[in-house]
């Protein structure tokens, strides 16, 4: 990803008339890294104010939106000149400061050639709380996610092989040769997940055990968050939900039900925390669409859904599985290994920029996936095996005819009919090249 974003950014640098731009995404996942990188290959200075870091900065902001005038105090404050064409402006953790978010507006306007970048761990919450101070339409926005699959293993040297397999063809079966090594990279990816340094203390080191040390750190991060930057009346229930995703994913019917989070709570007392935690960016909820027409969000149920963590390797952690488990593939985590799957799937689609729901007819047939592209209508039916035996995916082929759609498991790759349903049999390991299998369909 980071070199995607990379090219995103020298894009948005060029533009004759740029707007600031506001990166968000969960925290510690690699926003202050990629915009420090970012400055030292683009410009020739770089100005950081860290709000979170610099309280004071923050009143800067207090007296007016002049911007010569802020521009004049922050260099007072920093002591770094800052030139337009040859500065990167970098506001960090911009939402303590929502001042410093409206001004963004008078960036635009009146100095559109100054680069400026904003990011803030907890920007989604901070935007979604105080809405009168987006500026709207006056600044590009830019999401990051946790490193993809693809992104872990070319960290992890396979960058050869992951450019060899985004051409290997739909019809082709691919060799024990390559398959052994990808499947392997996607249990450690499973265990690991995509959090930068928890890839980089893997990298440096190899030791599982110092991975789940910094993935605990970062968990115990996002707990503190919960009690320094969420309403107090909402601490205990965000900790009650954030503790039930791992439990509620892999039930059989992994629905999210309120009142499995605490006992007697219903969706009224809990709403407000489980919309924290997804304006967080910690989890992402899926949700129901029993007719999959177009658009999908037209006909989704916004009462039924499911949860899903933001990474795959946070979640092994809160779920209790240890790591030689997973890479064990140990028999004794059956239930949880589907959970995995699942969420992994979700992450990927997620981190492709599409918007995933699942279908559900009653009780009796349910997809995984679905998601829009390109007019159509895509079925995912996920496996952590490599049995895909999918009745209710065959039943979804039947009765709505989509023109193609995947079945993600451990099976090799192939293509067959599903009755008039193009269907590619994806191993796990390949999700990252869908959108490649979709254009190479023949249509």
């Amino acid at each position: 990803m980071q070199r995607e974003i990379m090219t995103e950014l020298v894009a948005w640098k060029d533009m004759p008339r740029r707007k600031p731009l506001m990166i968000t995404g969960v925290r510690q996942c690699g926003k202050t890294y990629i915009v420090e990188k970012f400055s030292e290959e683009c410009f020739d200075s770089f100005v950081r104010i860290n709000f979170e870091e610099t309280e004071a900065a923050s009143a800067v902001f207090e007296y007016d939106f002049d911007v010569k005038r802020i521009l004049s105090e922050i260099e007072y404050l920093t002591k770094q000149k800052v030139t337009a064409g040859k500065t990167l402006l970098f506001f960090d953790e911009i939402q303590q400061c929502p001042r410093a978010v409206t001004a963004l507006k008078y960036f635009c306007e009146n100095m559109p050639e100054l680069h400026v970048v904003c990011a803030g761990s907890l920007l989604g919450v901070a935007l979604a709380r105080d809405k009168a101070s987006f500026p709207v339409g006056k600044v590009n926005r830019l999401r990051l996610y946790p490193m993809s699959f693809k992104e872990f293993a070319v960290a992890c040297g396979q960058g050869g092989l992951v450019e060899m397999l985004s051409a290997w063809p739909s019809d082709r079966p691919i060799p024990e040769l390559y398959a052994r090594p990808m499947g392997k990279l996607l249990k450690e990816f499973y265990a690991v997940g995509g959090m930068p340094e928890a890839v980089a203390t893997w990298l440096d080191t190899r030791d599982l055990d110092a991975v789940e040390r910094v993935q605990r750190e970062i968990l115990a991060d996002y707990a503190d968050d919960f009690a320094k930057y969420a309403p107090l009346a909402e601490v205990p229930k965000i900790r009650w939900i954030w503790d039930s995703v791992p439990v509620q994913l892999a039930k059989e019917n992994n629905k999210f039900v309120f009142s499995h989070v605490k006992a007697g709570k219903r969706s009224a007392d809990l709403e407000d925390a489980l919309q924290w935690l997804s304006d967080a960016g910690l989890i992402s909820r899926v949700h129901l669409v029993e007719k999959p027409e177009l658009p999908l969000s037209g006909f989704a149920d916004r009462t039924y859904f499911k949860v899903y963590m933001s990474d795959i390797g946070l979640l092994r952690v809160r779920s209790g599985v240890s790591a030689e488990t997973v890479m064990g593939d140990s028999e004794n985590y059956r239930r949880f290994k589907g959970a995995f799957a699942e969420n992994y799937v979700l992450n990927e689609l997620v981190s492709q920029g599409k918007e995933p729901f699942f279908w559900r007819s009653g009780n009796t047939a349910e997809v995984d996936f679905v998601y829009e592209s390109d007019g159509d209508i895509v079925p995912v039916e996920v496996k952590a095996a490599d049995n895909t035996q999918a009745k209710s995916y065959r039943q979804f082929c039947k009765v709505y005819e989509p023109a193609y759609g995947f079945k993600m498991s451990e099976k090799n790759m192939g293509v067959n009919m599903c009755e008039r349903t193009q269907t590619t049999s994806l191993p796990l390991y390949l999700c990252w090249n869908m959108d490649g299998y979709a254009l190479d369909r023949g249509r």
